[in-house]
């Protein structure tokens, strides 16, 4: 199935915001084998709008648009694709009635231009918009099917996500549907992890496999289609464990769930805390640990320990060791993350201390780091990483090393 995506707003065009869901259902479409061959961005005309249906339906079996569903005048891509088709508008009461519904709630006057966004294209299969007032839409006709989807990201995301995929699926087969099993790696490169799976991703289209960079780390999905779940797991057990065999090793987690996420549900498992002393990152790996609900079951707290006079006054690194071997040297890595874990009290101590950049200190390369991490029933661990980049992008890369040694860590106490 030859795809293409076309966004929809002058705003888009003007650049007063990013196209976003074009990324999104991009990585979508990749996981359940449908390839996306044109990204097209349109402003809100109706000639202009009508050419670039007409030039997708000679190229693309699926049609997918993003914006154009509220209620104002400049809101018209479901009058042109219903043009298009030749269809007419209907009001979905479904719709209509949730409409009503939200300015009841908000104890305000709905006003008549409100009623637009309960039209959808008659025939089409109408999705539900659960975080907002506009439904979503789907039709095939002449061999072509096109989606309709609102523009903000909030409402967009969720509905393709449980009412679209279904949508597609039902395409071929009333009764498929797609089953994923996700796969995070860490201390692999996305372009590295491709090359060791290539034969299996070229060669696979049930199911498929679409790996993809996220956040410092790489995620890899596999997708089987199928009439049930048994069939669609025995689909992907063979897949799975020939992925495995080849880069198992660096498999931290199976699931939706980020690197500090999955920290902290295995610390919370355990009934286990840490804390953490951060010189170059600046707070950021426990940024991304409190950013996870209820972290204070696992988080005791932390001290970003940037200038020596701290890493000497607060933490009792000896001056002799900062004026010897340096802030960034393994015996200060290590005294700081069995320092920071005897004064909080926790289970774990980490430290990240290096060099940043944008220069060198201390006579030491930028995006030279020493992780470590403290705890009760192991000897103090020190990692010695060199990670490369801007300095935004070194942070980053080192906040994600300390979460995942500090994981290793946690697994070597089980």
């Amino acid at each position: 199935m030859k795809a293409e995506i076309i966004a929809v707003g002058t705003e888009l065009l003007l650049g007063q915001i990013a196209n976003t869901n074009a990324q999104f259902l991009s990585q979508k479409l990749a996981e359940v084998g449908i390839n996306v061959y044109y990204h097209i961005t349109v402003g809100d005309n109706y000639e202009r709008m009508l050419q670039v249906i007409e030039r997708a339906k000679s190229r693309s079996d699926l049609i997918i648009f993003t914006g154009g569903l509220g209620p104002t005048q400049d809101d018209l891509t479901k009058d042109v694709v219903a043009d298009h088709l030749g269809h007419k508008l209907v009001t979905d009461e479904k719709a209509m009635a949730n409409i009503r519904d939200f300015f009841e709630r908000r104890g305000t006057d709905m006003t008549e231009n409100n009623r637009k966004q309960a039209l959808v294209i008659e025939g089409s299969t109408v999705f539900d918009n659960d975080h907002g007032m506009a439904p979503g839409m789907g039709i095939t006709q002449e061999g072509v099917t096109y989606v309709l989807l609102p523009g903000p990201p909030s409402e967009m995301y969720p509905m393709m996500e449980n009412y679209v995929m279904p949508f597609l699926a039902s395409l071929g087969n009333e009764h498929q549907i797609f089953h994923s099993r996700v796969f995070r790696f860490f201390g692999i490169g996305e372009s590295l992890l491709e090359a060791k799976l290539i034969d299996l991703i070229e060669e696979q289209s049930n199911p498929t496999i679409a790996p993809y960079a996220k956040e410092f780390e790489v995620t890899l999905r596999i997708t089987a289609r199928a009439t049930s779940v048994e069939q669609a797991e025995r689909l992907l057990r063979p897949v799975e464990e020939e992925i495995r065999n080849r880069v198992g090793e660096f498999i931290y987690a199976v699931g939706e769930s980020p690197l500090h996420q999955v920290l902290y549900e295995q610390l919370l498992v355990k009934q286990e805390t840490i804390s953490f002393a951060e010189s170059c990152t600046g707070g950021t790996v426990s940024q991304l640990l409190t950013s996870v609900p209820g972290a204070s079951q696992v988080y005791r707290g932390g001290i970003v320990c940037y200038s020596n006079e701290i890493k000497h006054q607060w933490l009792d690194v000896p001056l002799e060791v900062l004026e010897t071997e340096g802030a960034v040297s393994e015996t200060t890595a290590r005294l700081l993350a069995e320092n920071i874990r005897q004064k909080m009290g926790t289970t774990y101590g980490v430290s990240v201390t290096g060099v940043a950049g944008p220069e060198s200190s201390e006579g030491k390369p930028v995006g030279l780091v020493y992780i470590g991490i403290a705890s009760e029933k192991q000897p103090t661990l020190v990692k010695k990483v060199q990670v490369a980049g801007q300095r935004r992008a070194i942070i980053g890369r080192v906040a994600k090393n300390a979460l995942y040694y500090a994981l290793q860590q946690l697994h070597c106490n089980d």
